[in-house]
């Protein structure tokens, strides 16, 4: 974890450092994301949380992917998210960005905490924290049930991440772009197909 001395460029360079290591599944995610979902019920407000859902590629069964377990939460304030919340969790341990959504500096803005292992030092969670209208962070979750009904994409998605991995392994923002074009045309067809049903 980095010094409580670093500015915010400083941390952003640092986490955007990180190796980014495309790993077998492995089932313990799956309670890796419960076990995280019952510590944040049990520690954040009740009042600000609606609901918590796990997403990104440790949610597809089968599928490759970083060890980290993506979450999305949504809150019903995201102001006093950042007044209540993220004292709350960095004081566990938890980095915290006020992070937007698009590009490098414009809104809508939302809370993003990394959850390290203690001993390692290695990310384990990602936590996102927005509101229910934030329509581009709930529609990952049909990007995830589109991988989850279509084995053959999840296995594109696969080698695509694998590729990226390889060609910039400390490299997080190239890696998260090289990914999204193919999530948004499949984002696009999971759309199609839902208006269709």
């Amino acid at each position: 974890m980095g010094s409580e001395r670093e500015t915010i460029d400083q941390r952003i360079r640092r986490v955007t450092r990180d190796e980014v290591a495309i790993v077998p599944y492995d089932p313990a995610w799956a309670d890796a994301f419960r076990h995280e979902e019952e510590h944040l019920e049990s520690c954040l407000p009740k009042k600000l949380i609606r609901r918590i859902e796990h997403f990104g590629s440790t949610a597809v069964p089968g599928l490759a992917a970083k060890p980290v377990i993506d979450i999305l939460v949504e809150v019903t304030d995201l102001s006093a998210t950042r007044a209540r919340v993220a004292p709350l969790l960095e004081a566990q341990g938890y980095e915290y960005f006020w992070r937007p959504t698009h590009g490098d500096h414009g809104p809508p803005f939302y809370a993003w905490f990394i959850k390290r292992d203690k001993k390692t030092g290695s990310r384990t969670h990602h936590i996102h924290m927005v509101e229910g209208d934030f329509t581009e962070h709930w529609d990952r979750l049909l990007f995830r049930d589109f991988l989850f009904a279509n084995p053959g994409v999840a296995k594109e998605y696969e080698l695509l991440k694998t590729r990226l991995a390889s060609a910039s392994p400390r490299d997080r923002v190239a890696y998260t772009q090289g990914k999204t074009g193919f999530i948004l045309r499949v984002t696009k067809l999971a759309k199609l197909q839902r208006g269709k049903a």
